[in-house]
């Protein structure tokens, strides 16, 4: 298998925190190849276009309200299998049923408030890589 890309964001909540070294240390210690990074500050049309998949869910408002209250950071990964591997290895998105040790157990406080955001690859990885990391002409 081949190294494939993913994108992973350090969130509002965690940079506040200042979480954003460790969360990038141990991404690497795990195997991850940092093959991009971006510091963002989203507008709420910004988060609105990113969030689109949500577009009219309960949480849509509130989500798109959380992500543009401050600073986050983009990162592209590589690795073998990042897309799966990353999601598991932050672990599930509520932190209070989080696995031990990972990125939403240790930093996360709230389903919304958990610290990162990994694509979901059963969704269009593409888009949201592209929406930070927009191909070269």
């Amino acid at each position: 298998m081949s190294a494939e890309a993913t994108l992973l964001l350090i969130k509002p909540d965690a940079a506040r925190a200042r979480r954003i070294g460790e969360i990038l240390r141990r991404l690497e210690e795990a195997g991850f190849k940092i093959t991009g990074l971006r510091l963002r500050h989203l507008s709420p049309e910004e988060a609105g276009r990113f969030y689109a998949i949500h577009e009219g869910k309960p949480f849509f408002a509130g989500l798109v309200e959380f992500i543009s209250s401050g600073p986050l950071v983009a990162v592209r990964l590589e690795a073998e299998d990042a897309r799966r591997r990353v999601r598991e290895f932050i672990g599930v998105t509520d932190p209070a049923q989080a696995r031990a040790g990972s990125i939403r157990a240790d930093f996360g406080t709230a389903v919304r408030t958990n610290a990162v955001h990994a694509s979901n690859p059963e969704e269009d990885v593409e888009s949201e890589l592209h929406f930070f990391f927009p191909p070269e002409p």
